[in-house]
């Protein structure tokens, strides 16, 4: 994969729900990432309330990092890429208590990585959902498509350069 043909997710809002059902809703447009690290050492007695919706199907915004029910896969810059790396790295440090950005880097940007092969195989503007289950070995996650033409995208869908 090039990098210039490199796809991520945007976060996308058919409605309002995901101000209801998310403690800390993700920003329309925001590019997001699957963010399953944030419930690595979760029990059930952790899933109760707008906690358990975000486990059960949250994507993880990386500007707010606010929780998503539904993200499209678009083009993503290089740069973009390197500033989202930056914006996660310093999360580890600020939240989960990484030594530093350097230090967190490298983990950051396999997470940016997962997410980027995820999109890899899907057309511009499919729509994906996240599932997840807390099991006996940790949280597995599971992915589902939904095509641009079933879910009616190109009116949502973010296309053209967007800010870091």
């Amino acid at each position: 994969m090039t990098q210039s043909s490199a796809k991520l997710a945007r976060a996308i809002h058919f409605d309002e729900s995901d101000q209801n059902v998310f403690s800390s809703p993700a920003r329309t447009g925001e590019w997001c990432i699957s963010g399953g690290f944030e419930f690595s050492d979760w029990t059930e007695a952790d899933l109760t309330g707008k906690a358990r919706q975000a486990f059960a199907n949250g994507w993880l915004g990386l500007e707010t990092f606010g929780r998503v029910t539904f993200v499209a896969v678009t083009q993503v810059e290089q740069s973009e890429i390197t500033a989202l790396t930056d914006m996660l790295a310093q999360h580890f440090v600020t939240y989960y208590g990484a030594p530093s950005v350097d230090a967190a880097r490298p983990v950051a940007a396999e997470e940016l990585t997962q997410m980027i092969d995820l999109c890899a195989d899907h057309d511009a503007n499919c729509l994906l959902t996240v599932a997840r289950d807390l099991t006996e070995s940790g949280v597995r996650e599971s992915f589902r498509m939904i095509q641009p033409q079933d879910a009616g995208l190109d009116q949502f869908a973010i296309h053209g350069d967007v800010e870091t």
